[in-house]
């Protein structure tokens, strides 16, 4: 606010604000309706009077602050409003009238009227000077009046707005939003009572003005605001910029990739030779995209004679379900026939590398070799149990294409391929053809009988290869979908039997390894034997004469070979029963293979004493037991027996499979002695493996005769057997039959079998037939 100067508030005019104005109009006639000269005013306007400032006759009134207009370009204000007299003029309007005369800031003050009301109006304060300094008050009823001086408006702005007026008390303060001129009717007070001194009249403490806030803060603090945002802002670009640039890029390129499997070879299955037995051949898979197909009935049509399958089924697989875009309708299409519908060029149709797998001798070693899904996938056989070694890894090509009709590879877009790394072969110790021979025996001699299962293995003695493993009931590993669960099984290891007969093998070789018996041993057997409330018979009876460990052999004496247990004893002959192989899988490497069950030495009862020794109360695999006479070829070693020989990496590199396990358990000439009388079985005369003797090669083995038991039970009819080793002055090869009659006469099935199987083997090998001639056994010594 500028100073308040010492002088009296006057108007333009020089008139003192708040002096009364002349009491009559310009003939100096008092106006009607004003009141007299000392009389108060009484705050109410006259009657009629208007208040929009102008004058009785319409005229709008000379400096009226509410009339917008002020002579000289004064706009008027609360000041002007203070300096009204009761007739509503001001003193700038008294003083023009007056011609301009200028009054002193004394001038008439004694003499004028209403200078109560003004006191009034003014607070009952003493008006200070600009100085700051207060006057005395004086005493008695004139009071001090407070002046204002007069506010001048520059002669060069006319239009100028006055400065806003103070506010007083007593006056009404108009309402926010009114327009000029209309706000609440003025409020005049009367004259105060002269005789209170004004001095009593409490003194308002001007307000304080709020404190303002601090500017150069305020811009401080907007200023690092500002630059913290634009520093998040910076750093954000540049983390998009830099740093995720190359996620965002690789989103945007993803979108454009194709991706196309590459399908790795997968590892084929060979025999000894080399020869495939099961294959991969490159193929095609024909796929319909049911989104694109515009007639799927006519589509299924044109397709139905070349994929050889039925029309209503293809359309079946072409129908519409939701947003599939992808279905096979046919595998291991061969490639011409693939072209041939490429060049239908039907919508929504197509082709695409494929592979399947081809078995070019069909039922072929099949229960070996198993078969795969549409997906090369192993599921039975050895394909399963080596599925992860002939699988190999598949690649994948993923380039940049566009979309619609330029889906095609983008030239120096993104392209990477990966090469597909083609599985492993196996090479096993099977030899095609003997397996073909070994096949064709087996089949036909069990042609005579009906629901029968038969197993045969050939071994070599030296090694163990497997040469052949063949089962029967057998199925086309080609078409594995026409066949039933039990056709696929692989009898030679998982058929598990009471060996009978042949285990008699065991006993007397532990007996000679332990010392019990010799070759020449001999004594008095009766034709039967009890033992735990069972009795055992022979089926050829001696009659309590004299008979020879040779012929207890050859005319598989039940009640001689129990005997020989009694002298072996329970525990060695359960642990020669391990040391053979007996209780325990092979090893050999099909998937699925049975252990078998030997009889613990604590749950033998005293029928066990009779039953084991014999070959009952065991359990064993047709292949266990052909190792266990493999066992007394070689010479008393034990050989695992073992299918794979070796395997053939992607790039050539052969890596032969695992050495066998080999344990000793017969001693060379316990092992060769036993080889000899063995030989009686197939030599003397009336013996029991007389039909199985191959011209012009000296045979050792035994016939057997068990039982088939099935989830604990036993199963009707009985399982024949027999097992021998040829040339049996020096054995190379050891051939197994099993054959399991539900109707019985299994046994006449078997001889015949290996004397075929043997036969081929030897003149397939080349193996010379015996010099000499087996001995002459006597089976009744005197």
């Amino acid at each position: 606010m500028p100073p308040r100067s010492d002088e009296p508030r006057r108007d333009a005019t020089g008139s003192r604000r708040g002096a009364v104005r002349g009491g009559a109009a310009r003939g100096g006639e008092p106006r009607a309706g004003q009141p007299r000269t000392g009389e108060p005013r009484t705050g109410q306007p006259r009657t009629g009077e208007p208040r929009t400032g102008q004058a009785r006759g319409g005229e709008p009134r000379t400096g009226d602050p509410r009339s917008g207009e002020s002579r000289g370009g004064d706009t008027g204000g609360i000041s002007d409003a203070r300096a009204y007299t009761p007739r509503g003029r001001t003193i700038r309007e008294s003083s023009e009238d007056r011609g301009g005369q200028r009054r002193t800031p004394r001038a008439g003050r004694s003499g004028d009227p209403f200078r109560p009301a003004l006191q009034v109006l003014d607070g009952g304060r003493a008006a200070a000077n600009r100085s700051g300094r207060r006057e005395a008050a004086p005493t008695g009823r004139s009071g001090v009046i407070r002046t204002v001086p007069p506010r001048v408006t520059p002669d060069d702005d006319e239009f100028a707005e006055p400065p806003a007026p103070r506010r007083r008390p007593g006056r009404s303060v108009p309402r926010r939003g009114d327009p000029p001129g209309r706000g609440a009717p003025r409020r005049t007070e009367t004259p105060r009572r002269t005789d209170r001194p004004a001095g009593r009249r409490p003194v308002r403490k001007p307000r304080r003005p709020p404190k303002l806030a601090e500017p150069r803060r305020r811009l401080r603090l907007g200023t690092v605001l500002v630059l913290a945002i634009f520093a998040v802002i910076g750093i954000r670009l540049v983390v998009l910029q830099a740093v995720d640039t190359p996620a965002y890029a690789g989103g945007g390129v993803d979108n454009r990739l194709t991706r196309i499997d590459l399908p790795a070879p997968r590892g084929s299955i060979q025999d000894r030779t080399g020869a495939p037995l099961a294959r991969s051949v490159e193929a095609r898979y024909v796929f319909a995209d049911p989104t694109m197909v515009k007639d799927r009935t006519e589509t299924a049509k044109l397709l139905s004679p070349l994929l050889g399958v039925p029309a209503s089924e293809l359309a079946e697989k072409m129908k519409r379900r939701g947003g599939l875009q992808f279905r096979y309708l046919a595998r291991g299409v061969d490639v011409a026939q693939a072209k041939q519908i490429e060049a239908l060029d039907l919508a929504g149709i197509g082709t695409h590398r494929d592979e399947r797998r081809e078995v070019p001798g069909g039922d072929l070693a099949a229960n070996l070799v198993g078969f795969t899904s549409q997906d090369m996938d192993g599921l039975e056989g050895l394909e399963a149990r080596y599925d992860d070694l002939l699988r190999g890894q598949d690649g994948r090509r993923v380039y940049e294409a566009g979309l619609g009709d330029l889906n095609a590879p983008i030239p120096g877009g993104y392209s990477q391929t990966t090469a597909p790394k083609p599985g492993s072969s196996l090479v096993l110790t099977i030899d095609r053809d003997l397996q073909f021979q070994v096949q064709q025996i087996l089949s036909r001699q069990m042609a005579q009988t009906r629901g029968a299962i038969g197993a045969a293995v050939v071994l070599d003695v030296k090694t163990s290869d497997v040469l052949a493993q063949a089962s029967n009931p057998t199925y086309n590993a080609a078409s594995p979908e026409q066949s039933r669960p039990t056709d696929r099984e692989d009898a030679a290891s998982s058929f598990v039997v009471d060996p009978g007969s042949v285990h008699k093998a065991i006993t007397y070789g532990a007996a000679l390894q332990e010392g019990v018996i010799t070759p020449d041993s001999a004594w008095p057997v009766a034709n039967s034997i009890t033992r735990g409330g069972v009795t055992f018979r022979d089926t050829h009876p001696a009659d309590g004469k004299k008979l020879s460990v040779a012929g207890m052999l050859a005319y598989s004496s039940n009640v001689g070979t129990i005997e020989i247990g009694d002298r072996l004893g329970r525990d060695r002959l359960i642990d020669y029963q391990k040391r053979f192989g007996l209780g325990q899988p092979t090893g050999e490497g099909m998937p699925g293979e049975a252990s078998g069950r030997l009889l613990p030495a604590e749950q033998w009862s005293d029928s066990s004493y009779g039953s084991v020794p014999i070959g009952h109360s065991v359990d064993a695999t047709p292949l266990q037991m052909a190792a266990a006479y493999a066992t007394i070829a070689n010479d008393g070693t034990y050989v695992q027996p073992h299918l794979i020989k070796e395997v053939v990496g992607a790039d050539g590199k052969r890596t032969p499979a695992a050495a066998p396990v080999t344990r000793s358990v017969l001693s060379p000439q316990n092992a060769a002695a036993l080889r000899t009388l063995l030989e009686a079985v197939t030599t003397v005369d009336d013996a029991t493996g007389v039909a199985a003797a191959v011209p012009g090669y000296r045979i050792a083995g035994k016939t057997g005769t068990g039982l088939r038991y099935a989830d604990g039970r036993q199963q009707p009819g009985e399982v024949g057997s027999f097992i021998g080793m040829a040339p049996a002055e020096a054995p190379r090869y050891v051939v197994a039959v099993f054959v399991w009659n539900p109707e019985g006469g299994g046994g006449a099935v078997v001889a015949p079998a290996f004397r075929e199987m043997m036969g081929f083997t030897l003149r397939h090998y080349r193996v010379p037939p015996s010099r000499g001639k087996s001995p002459n056994f006597e089976v009744f010594p005197r």
